[in-house]
This record gives structure tokens, sequence and C-alpha cells, in this order.
């Protein structure tokens, strides 16, 4: 779809205006010239559409009426008003159909290149993966704390850097999910530094995606809390193990109970002695312990 932002392109709203205006002129005088013979009023939707990128819809309307006149004008047909009522309506729908397209197009570059500026310029470390791992955005805050030998991140395993978060990003399709947590990372020179991550996934193309805000904490001054720390935890059991899965994968009690043939009661009673083995109190920090720990 890029060729929409190229052809409409404020810089060339004169040049389409003209070329529109001389498409107009052109098919009226050809369509006079064939009058008997042929009728060439559908050749009116292209100078519209090509106006429409830049043109109001109220403008529109009213050009698409003025080519249906043009068109019932020198039609061979005695002149019809609901023949006109329809091309009129045919020729501002395709216009407006277009001009809602490039305004779309446009609104979406507009928050893509604003959401650059501010990703580029903040002063967090901001990361994007794709579904193989690979880093897929990275601003200079994020190649600066992992001091990328090269200088760019992008394109590099995130495992290398925060090995969890390459766990967080499922191969299968699964509902997206917001979370935090705190972990070990290095840098590309071997040096390991503890950071707060914050990250969610979500779906591009039915592919997986994640995104994270990354923030090093000095060890010192903020020791690891309880739920992040790298103890081993009491073995689950089978059923405590499935469950804990459909946890991370966004079902709800009722879904967990459908899924593993169970009542609801005991998948309750499985999240509770869950919550009671991982130390946690709400399905987010179980999601969270989940991603830390590799429950699932």
């Amino acid at each position: 779809m890029s060729w929409i932002g190229n052809l409409w392109k404020e810089s060339r709203r004169l040049p389409i205006f003209a070329a529109s205006a001389a498409l107009i002129f052109a098919v009226a005088v050809v369509d006079w010239q064939t009058r008997p013979y042929v009728s060439l009023g559908i050749l009116y939707l292209f100078p519209i559409m090509l106006a429409a990128g830049f043109l109001r819809r109220s403008a529109i309307v009213a050009l698409g009426a003025s080519c249906a006149v043009l068109a019932e004008r020198f039609s061979s047909l005695d002149w019809s008003w609901t023949r006109l009522s329809l091309e009129a309506l045919a020729l501002a729908g395709c216009g407006l159909f277009v001009s809602e397209l490039v305004r779309n197009r446009r609104m979406m570059a507009e928050s893509q290149e604003r959401s650059r500026i501010l990703i580029e310029t903040s002063p967090v470390a901001i990361v994007a993966v794709d579904e193989l791992g690979l880093v897929q955005m990275a601003n200079q805050a994020a190649e600066d704390l992992m001091i990328v030998r090269g200088g760019k991140l992008r394109g590099t395993p995130i495992a290398a850097f925060l090995p969890e978060l390459h766990f967080a990003l499922r191969s299968q399709p699964t509902p997206c999910f917001r979370t935090s947590m705190r972990c070990q990372g290095r840098r590309d020179d071997g040096e390991a530094f503890l950071a707060d991550v914050w990250f969610s996934t979500y779906q591009d193309d039915q592919s997986p995606r994640l995104a994270a805000i990354i923030a090093e904490v000095g060890e010192e001054a903020m020791p690891i809390p309880a739920l992040a720390r790298e103890t081993e935890l009491p073995e689950l059991t089978a059923r405590e193990s499935e469950v804990a899965r459909l946890v991370f994968e966004g079902l709800a009690n009722k879904e967990i109970a459908t899924e593993m043939g169970l009542s609801e009661s005991v998948v309750k009673n499985a999240l509770q002695q869950l919550f009671a083995k991982t130390g946690v109190r709400s399905r987010g920090q179980l999601v969270r312990i989940a991603v830390e720990q590799h429950l699932v």
C-alpha cells in the first residue's frame, strides 16, 4: 500500500488536480463526439478517484454529481433523472471510498511516525521482537544498554541478552497478554545486569510479536523481590502444570474445566495449590512466574 502514500503526496496536489481536470475535459469531449455511438460516462471514475485523495467529502459528492450530469448530457439515450441519480451515486461513492482509503493511510503513517520519534527519543530501552526471537526494532537507549558490538541490536537474537523474553514469545497462537518481571540480562561484552522489564505480546500477520521496555536496576539499591528470585520452586503435579499452561494461554476457569474435562471447583482448587506453591496471589503474577521460572 506504499503506492497510496507516494501517489497522493501533498507536493503532488496541484499536478493531480490538473491531471484530473484534463481527464474530465477529455472524457467529456470524446463522449460528446461519440454521442450517437457509445457512452463513456464510466470513464469519469478515474479523474474523480484521482482527485479524491485531496478533496473534502462535500467536494467529492459535488464533483461526482457534475460528472454524472455530463455523462447524462452527452448520452445517446433520453434524459433520465433515475439514471442521473444512480450515476452520481456510483461516481461519488467510488470517490468517497478512495478518499477514506487515502485518509486512513495518512493517519496510519502519521501515527507510525509519531511512534517512531517517541521510541527513538525515549530515555528508556525499547525493543520489539519477531516470531523468530530476533530483535525487529530497538532504539538508541536499548543499544547503549546492551553495548552491542557494531552498535546495531536489530537482527540479533534477544535470547543472547534477555533469555526470559525469548521464552515469553510463544510460537503457537495464544491470547495476547501484558506483564512485568525482574530478571538478569547480559550485555554483548558478557557483563551481567539486573533489569525491570515490562512487556506485552501481540499478533502481526498471524505471527507472534513481543514489545518490551527495559530499565536497568542497581543491584545494591533495589534487591530482587521474592517473585523474581531464581529459587527452586516445589515440583508441580501434571494437573497443576496443565492448569498453569492454560492460565498462561489466557483461558478462564470454566474454559480450563472444559478443556481438561474437570469440574470448575477442581480447577479452582488446583489454582489455589498453584498460588500456594509459587507464592503468588493473582493469575497475572502466575503468568509472570511461568515466564521467569519456565513452568509451562
